[in-house]
């Protein structure tokens, strides 16, 4: 029998006046998932998550907990907790008396709440600092602080608005699995809204992608990262290089070519499995790629199943663990990581495997777009 969603979201419309923000969003989340919502700037995805805790008013849709419709009722009656960006903590309180003071109002026992937050000062690694006061903390402390305020009143939802985006790397890195190991201790459901492609992946079950006001894609880390399903999305999880292509389908691979320009004869792939090959038509695409799945030869090779690029180093870069180039191609500028060092200057060959292309119709507004 299948389970009953923790959170079930139907048709929700959410405006600013007259900007539509949210348009028609319909999600299902499982209770004790880890969820992600993931996307650019101006997405909706905080909308979502204010939306869903009752800090702000729907235009249409339902939102159902546990089958219950929440849609009418106050946040504090919607057995969520959320964790602000700014931690929000009472400067004129300590730690002991910021993370009971939800407690407080809820008018629970003073020896309760004693109890409760000695707990989880142990639990977060705060014990010994519940007289301090909050001004006194670092980040990661004052995290800790407003993370245990939301855990007090044992929510059955926990709610994260980039509650990690203040702290500095090495804290940011600590802290991802820190949360994600007490959301599994606890059984909680958990969303977490996030920018930052890489700490929904390292901290969600679920990654749910969306634009402009709409999801673009939900799935696990693997499948959303492996086999994003539009451009957007390939974009977003760093699949940032693009190639105007041709794609003629041939049995059960395609055949990409790469058309002749500025003296460079055209490229082609014989038919090969592209990422997602059972999607991809016949005609005008845009063929999206990593720069850690592909590799520079120092000379023109064999044709392989790979996508063969001639070019020149424009740009090199270190990032501590190889090297970023910037390879300008008669298609257009690439970056491609590569192990060492390149001249700049040299001629190379950019070669992507055919199982590392995602292959997409052409986008008209890309390409009316790249000749404004």
């Amino acid at each position: 029998m299948p389970t009953q969603p923790m959170i079930s979201v139907r048709g929700l419309r959410v405006a600013y006046g007259a900007n539509e923000v949210l348009k028609g969003i319909d999600l299902d989340i499982e209770p004790g998932r880890f969820v992600a919502l993931l996307g650019a700037s101006g997405c909706g995805k905080t909308t979502l998550l204010r939306t869903l805790s009752g800090f702000n008013a729907a235009a249409a849709g339902s939102i159902t907990v546990k089958g219950r419709d929440i849609l009418a009722e106050p946040p504090e009656r919607r057995g969520m907790a959320m964790v602000f960006q700014s931690y929000a903590l009472w400067s004129h309180m300590n730690v002991g008396q910021n993370m009971g003071y939800g407690l407080k109002l809820r008018k629970v026992a003073p020896a309760e709440i004693r109890r409760r937050v000695g707990a989880l000062l142990d639990m977060l690694g705060l014990a010994g600092f519940e007289d301090r006061p909050v001004t006194a903390l670092s980040g990661g402390q004052r995290q800790r602080v407003a993370l245990g305020r939301a855990l007090a009143v044992e929510p059955e939802i926990l709610l994260l608005d980039e509650p990690l985006s203040n702290l500095d790397a090495r804290i940011r890195l600590q802290m991802r699995h820190e949360i994600r190991s007490i959301q599994r201790r606890l059984g909680l459901t958990a969303i977490l809204v996030t920018h930052d492609r890489e700490e929904a992946m390292v901290m969600a079950d679920v990654v749910v992608v969306l634009d402009q006001g709409k999801i673009a894609q939900i799935g696990s880390p693997e499948d959303v990262f492996q086999r994003p399903a539009s451009p957007y999305v390939a974009s977003f999880m760093g699949a940032e290089n693009i190639i105007d292509c041709q794609a003629l389908r041939q049995g059960d691979g395609v055949v990409l070519q790469v058309p002749a320009s500025d003296g460079v004869p055209q490229t082609r792939i014989e038919s090969v499995h592209v990422a997602d090959a059972e999607r991809v038509v016949s005609g005008a695409v845009q063929v999206h790629f990593r720069s850690e799945r592909a590799s520079l030869q120092l000379q023109q090779s064999e044709p392989n199943g790979a996508l063969q690029l001639p070019g020149r180093i424009s740009q090199v870069s270190y990032l501590g663990g190889g090297y970023r180039c910037e390879v300008a191609t008669s298609s257009g500028s690439f970056f491609i990581d590569h192990p060492s060092a390149v001249p700049h200057g040299a001629e190379v060959t950019v070669c992507v495997p055919a199982d590392a292309l995602h292959v997409y119709p052409r986008d008209p507004q890309r390409v009316a777009a790249a000749h404004v």
